[in-house]
């Protein structure tokens, strides 16, 4: 539940962000601000996520795998097949 109310504020922080700064810089009337914005918005969430690709999820959480793949640890011995 705080992991789903972070991100909804984020993403509203990400909104409320872009609404100011591409409406200003811009000088986009208000209405073309939010429609920048609330396309935006996604658009980024999106691009970040394909980015960040999940590798920053602390190691407490599991890893989204399929239910047909397996996690193979590393191998320390020195011994080669």
């Amino acid at each position: 539940m705080h992991t789903k109310v972070k991100n909804y504020s984020l993403g509203f922080c990400l909104f409320v962000f872009l609404f100011v700064t591409i409406g200003g810089g811009l000088h986009l009337n208000p209405g073309g601000a939010f429609l920048a914005a609330a396309t935006g918005t996604p658009l980024m969430i999106y691009a970040f996520n394909r980015r960040s690709s999940g590798d920053c999820r602390p190691e407490h959480v599991p890893s989204r795998l399929a239910g047909n793949e397996v996690r193979y640890g590393s191998d320390r011995s020195d011994n080669s097949d």
